[in-house]
């Protein structure tokens, strides 16, 4: 690449800002959420339980972990037991020989990376081992080791790696084991290769000097039946493109199971090898290049095998212009196609690749070439990249976030109520949440994420049981299993439909929200738009049969006057919109503060008692969240009806400061908005949670409507008639203190007006001397006025000005 394009490619970078769909859960459960139950096994004696193998008949989960694989039972529901472990740990000698390598002594231990069925009886297990890979037989029915035909565990070198850190992968084909990791102790040996071959077939791997594979991560590996032939999905630099800084992308390989190498060329070698670029990118942005997990989704029953698709989660090389994570799905009848047409060829002396330009003598990656000329077999050795990549399903993403970074994904293919499959993605997040998310025609939709880990874990591992219908996710802390849904946990027809769940539907017979694989096509569902009136059509009945035209009591909540009370409302949902209502009355800003949780707080008085309904709007359907009525509290100290009432004193009391402020609040008929903003700031600063005043939140939510002819309680003026109270005495009081404290504030200003007169005529003998330190502020400036900056004026040997008592206040003030 000439310079100036690098040029451009970097002006390019720095001014695209793409738009991400940034789709957010509509619900989340933290861990130990009762809504989303997460069943968990947990020892402490086992750690890095990353290795999962299903049994055929989903009762048993085969655990690879480190230093020994377990045997758990995941037929229950309430619990995952364990059945068995088998321990396999190195020798003191094999840690002894790893910690000389120079290797951290917390690596050495043997992390079970390879657990594959051989057959109905036997499962084919590989682990590190001290860094010197080995591998063994479990037989399935005892739960023991079995030896090789050696009678010791075999060389596990090109089947397992040597670094636990390392990713590989593995797959087993008619009790043949194809691979796909580094076959030596530095890790530089890309190696994919099949082992345990028996009969005609012999053991084959890639020619370690044709440059096949360029450093490359290996993530996953899926078998089609149909094409017999074996697909290794993996991220490695791209040599084909010639940037200043290395290039990574992601690549589909294929080999074929029939394949038994050349007789002259290609020896043990494979001969039907090609790889493939995956291009996973949306309009106007860059690719997303590193790939993260693969899953493979066969078509439906009955459907051609071309439409499986696989599924990648890939994250990319550039974070600051691009999203995190993106999935892609591409369809197998396009890998074919790229595949079936031209390929790149390779000068082995300038190791750059070009287009081929020589006339094509076979095609790469075509089954059968074991049998060619050994010219064929040379133009396969410079022929196995090949020309096109393959473009995702629509030339798109499928989903895309900047904020997470999906590392694993599982997919399925969900039955709708109506009869439309829906596809179904489980994303597990490097913090530790699964996300679902169904695939609508206008996008992604995410459903809800739990949390499954107490903490982000480096490997992790998903697998789906499609029969028990559950997700179970292994990572260092143990091994936990989640259901794929939760239907009982929407406790209305709205809630079920919202929630756009392919798995779940309303039962309008039982009024529950259940498994919609057992519901008629008249159940409540609506997994395309989520749309309530429609689905839900009995909801509105069953309003006004409920309220009729009546107002709902709601939850009391009493207060005192001028005090601030805060209204909590329950989260229908991430996605929904919430406000506060009045029934025939407007929440003025001023007097009302509503709060980012939600919630609504102001300063009780007059004319904020009342009732107030917190609402939710969710794709245009209106619910009712929490209804409260907010009452003045009655006295506090009720008299007994059985004793006679106490004398009443002739000597009025004064009234406190706080009873004052409470009364005059009360004789207002609307408070004023300073004085609700001022109560608001020093009272809501020191408010608590458990304070009396502040509601608790609902248990339950009422879906409800307010009615527009609704009177509103009363309040104002005539709840201060019907209390029967006047404050006229209390009044003459106030207005009597007012007018003495006026009174001395003007005589101490006349008096201090004369002082000042007094000492400008008086003659100036001299500065020395200092204030008393012991003087108020206020009193040394009033003592200062009308001296030098030097100090105080003095007369006959004393300090010119007022003089002060031992207290420092000025004595003899007339009142």
């Amino acid at each position: 690449m000439d310079p100036q394009t690098v040029v451009s490619l970097s002006v390019l970078l720095g001014m695209i800002s793409p738009c991400l769909m940034r789709s957010a859960p509509r619900l989340s459960f933290p861990l130990g959420s009762p809504g989303r139950v997460v069943t968990g096994f947990y020892t402490p004696d086992v750690s890095n339980t990353t290795t999962l193998l299903l049994s055929d008949d989903a009762a048993t989960l085969f655990v690879g972990a480190r230093d020994a694989v377990l045997s758990l039972d995941v037929s229950q529901k309430d619990g995952i037991v364990m059945r068995g472990q088998l321990d396999w740990a190195p020798s003191e000698k094999d840690l002894g020989d790893c910690s000389m390598k120079g290797k951290d002594e917390a690596d050495c231990p043997n992390f079970i990376r390879v657990l594959q069925f051989l057959n109905s009886t036997h499962i084919y297990a590989c682990g590190t081992y001290a860094f010197s890979p080995r591998c063994t037989y479990i037989n399935t029915e005892s739960f023991s080791l079995v030896t090789g035909p050696g009678g010791k565990p075999e060389e596990g070198r090109g089947r397992c790696p040597y670094d636990p850190y390392q990713r590989n992968t593995a797959i087993t084909v008619d009790g043949e084991l194809y691979t796909g990791t580094v076959a030596d102790y530095k890790g530089n040996q890309p190696v994919i290769s099949r082992h345990l071959s028996e009969g005609s077939h012999v053991d084959l791997k890639l020619d370690d000097t044709l440059g096949w594979l360029e450093d490359p991560t290996f993530i996953s590996s899926s078998f089609i039946p149909t094409e017999d032939k074996i697909y290794f999905f993996f991220s490695e630099e791209g040599r084909e493109y010639d940037f200043i800084e290395k290039f990574t992308v992601s690549r589909i390989a294929q080999v074929c199971t029939t394949d038994v190498g050349g007789q002259r060329t290609l020896q043990r070698r494979w001969t039907t090898f090609a790889k493939a670029q995956l291009l996973c990118q949306a309009a106007g942005q860059l690719p997303y290049s590193v790939l993260q997990d693969m899953f493979t989704l066969l078509p439906p029953e009955g459907g051609h095998a071309d439409d499986t698709l696989f599924y990648g989660s890939f994250s990319s090389q550039w974070s600051a212009t691009s999203g995190r994570s993106a999935v892609c799905a591409f369809r197998l009848g396009d890998v074919k196609a790229v595949f079936a047409g031209n390929y790149k060829v390779l000068n082995r002396d300038t190791l750059r690749w070009s287009t081929r330009v020589q006339e094509k003598v076979a095609n790469p990656g075509e089954c059968g070439l074991h049998n060619a000329s050994d010219n064929t077999l040379r133009f396969i050795k410079d022929n196995f990249l090949a020309e096109e990549s393959v473009q995702s399903v629509g030339q798109s993403v499928t989903l895309e976030s900047d904020e997470q970074l999906y590392t694993q994904l599982a997919v399925q293919r969900v039955p709708s109520a109506t009869g439309r499959d829906y596809t179904v993605l489980f994303l597990l997040t490097e913090s530790g949440f699964l996300h679902k998310a169904v695939l609508l025609e206008k996008g992604a939709h995410i459903i809800e994420e739990i949390q499954v880990l107490k903490r982000p874990q480096p490997v992790k591992n998903l697998l789906l049981s499609l029969s028990k219908g559950v997700v179970m996710v292994g990572s260092s802390e143990g091994v936990v299993r989640v259901p794929v849904a939760n239907c009982s946990l929407s406790q209305s027809c709205a809630d079920c439909v919202l929630a756009q769940d392919p798995f779940c539907a309303w039962d309008p017979a039982s009024a529950v929200c259940t498994d919609a694989s057992t519901l008629p096509a008249n159940a409540g569902q609506d997994v395309e738009r989520g749309n309530v009136h429609e689905a839900c059509q009995e909801l509105p009945v069953t309003r006004r049969s409920r309220l009729g035209h009546k107002l709902p009591t709601g939850e009391l909540v009493s207060v005192s006057l001028n005090e601030v009370v805060r209204l909590q409302c329950p989260e229908a949902s991430l996605h929904a919109q919430r406000h506060w209502e009045r029934p025939n009355s407007h929440l003025d800003p001023q007097i009302y503060l509503q709060l980012q949780d939600g919630s609504i707080s102001f300063l009780a008085s007059p004319v904020t008692l009342g009732h107030y309904l917190c609402l939710s709007t969710e794709k245009g359907f209106k619910q009712t969240l929490a209804v409260y009525q907010v009452r003045q509290k009655t006295s506090t100290t009720p008299q007994p009806t059985s004793s006679p009432p106490p004398p009443r004193s002739h000597k009025p009391a004064l009234p406190t400061p706080a009873a004052t402020t409470e009364q005059a609040t009360s004789s207002s008929t609307r408070p004023h908005p300073g004085q609700i903003e001022e109560g608001l700031r020093k009272r809501t600063a020191t408010m608590l949670p458990s304070e009396p005043h502040v509601s608790s939140r609902p248990t339950s939510r009422t879906f409800s409507l307010w009615p527009d002819h609704a009177e509103p309680p009363a309040g104002g003026d005539q709840l201060l008639l019907a209390r029967g109270q006047t404050y006229l005495k209390e009044l003459v009081v106030v207005s009597v203190l007012l007018a003495l404290c006026v009174s001395l504030l003007l005589t101490l200003g006349l008096y201090r007006m004369r002082q000042r007169c007094r000492r400008r005529t008086a003659p100036q003998v001299g500065a020395g001397g200092r204030d008393s330190e012991r003087g108020a502020a206020h009193e040394r400036e009033a003592l200062r006025g009308g001296q030098s900056p030097h100090g105080p004026d003095k007369q006959n040997g004393k300090a010119n000005g007022t003089p002060k008592d031992s207290n420092g206040h000025l004595p003899n003030i007339p009142m």
